[in-house]
């Protein structure tokens, strides 16, 4: 056959997800931690992988790794479950909660991959934008409207805390009012709490229908080997067994990862780094002509400026990666940058400054 049937009819709305990850000298486009795991926990990581069976599948469940997370949260093992990234987590959301006839909240700008898995699974998508003028807040009171009470048809939402690509934390007072307001999932994602020091944790218990997202991508300096976690009542974790790929965390990744959790204090020192350096940043954008930074509680930036496109072309040019929102719907005119080492930020801002004065005197 010189041809191939159709795939699905709703892949013709689907994007591929696309990180724009191209050659550069600094790459500041990925919310990576710009640290490698340090020599001495990389030792210890030789040292476990020299006694893992490769002709034995994994734990199907992780658990050496998943009892360590829980024991760090004051949990039981039933309350986490491990996943291949924090991505295979989301898409399981989008399986277990999501599909025909069934309804997930978005809240755009935020994390695309949310509203593509939903539509990847023939979910009804409701969306609710956030108020660009105000920083990007969310509508509180039309989330509730459409949230509230045993008739809302809202069965799942996310929200990204802080909300990537924005940087802005949601509030607890908002999170605790919409999780007693409704029985449909509510997660957020954390994935970069490690850097906003702000979690959901201390709720968990309190609500059903809550689950935190988390990943070893980013503070622990792990977006290679992909990791992530959920926390979550017993009977909620059930359900994402469910739907979860059988074997999908390898057992390279588990042994990787139970070295990093057991040495994750050393990883303190670069996030307190990547703090200050983000903070320093801020500071230097707001007095950069025509640039207008967003705070943020993460390890990026988002800022808006005119000719914001070109500004992402002379920065590549000058070997800094970042990434482009500049068409994004939402995010018009903005660009967003990592949080990289002292130097990479140093050069970033350099390269940013000089193509905004070239620009004034135009």
């Amino acid at each position: 056959m010189d041809r191939v049937r159709q795939s699905a009819p709703q892949l013709a709305q689907i994007i591929p997800y696309d990180p724009k990850y191209i050659p550069a000298e600094a790459y500041m486009s990925a919310n990576e931690n710009p640290h490698d795991v340090d020599e001495d926990v990389r030792r210890a990581i030789e040292r476990r992988i020299k006694n893992v069976e490769l002709n034995r599948y994994p734990d199907p469940l992780a658990n050496e790794l998943r009892d360590a997370i829980a024991e760090a949260n004051g949990l039981d093992r039933d309350w986490v479950l491990i996943g291949n990234g924090g991505d295979e987590l989301l898409f399981d959301t989008a399986l277990a909660w999501g599909g025909p006839g069934r309804t997930f909240l978005n809240m755009p700008p935020t994390f695309s991959v949310y509203e593509a898995n939903a539509r990847l699974l023939n979910t009804t998508v409701l969306e609710v934008p956030r108020d660009r003028e105000n920083e990007y807040a969310i509508d509180e009171e039309r989330v509730l409207e459409l949230m509230s009470g045993p008739t809302s048809e809202v069965d799942f939402t996310i929200i990204s805390n802080p909300n990537n690509p924005t940087g802005l934390m949601t509030s607890f007072e908002f999170l605790e009012k919409l999780l007693a307001s409704t029985d449909a999932l509510v997660m957020v994602d954390e994935a970069y709490f490690e850097f906003s020091r702000q979690t959901m944790r201390p709720h968990l218990e309190a609500h059903k229908n809550l689950v935190i997202l988390r990943t070893f991508s980013k503070a622990f300096s792990l977006a290679g080997v992909r990791l992530g976690y959920i926390l979550a009542h017993p009977e909620v974790i059930d359900e994402y067994k469910k739907v979860r790929q059988p074997y999908s965390v390898d057992a390279v990744s588990q042994a990787i990862g139970s070295v990093v959790y057991e040495h994750r204090s050393t990883f303190v020192p670069a996030i307190d780094e990547i703090i200050s350096e983000r903070d320093r940043m801020y500071e230097a954008l707001r007095v950069i002509p025509g640039v207008m930074p967003y705070k943020s509680q993460s390890n990026w930036l988002l800022f808006k400026m005119t000719d914001a496109g070109q500004a992402w072309e002379a920065l590549y040019e000058a070997g800094v990666l970042v990434r482009d929102f500049s068409s994004a719907p939402g995010l018009e005119g903005t660009l967003r940058v990592s949080v990289g080492t002292k130097e990479q930020n140093d050069r970033f801002l350099l390269c940013l400054r000089d193509f905004a004065l070239r620009k004034q005197e135009d």
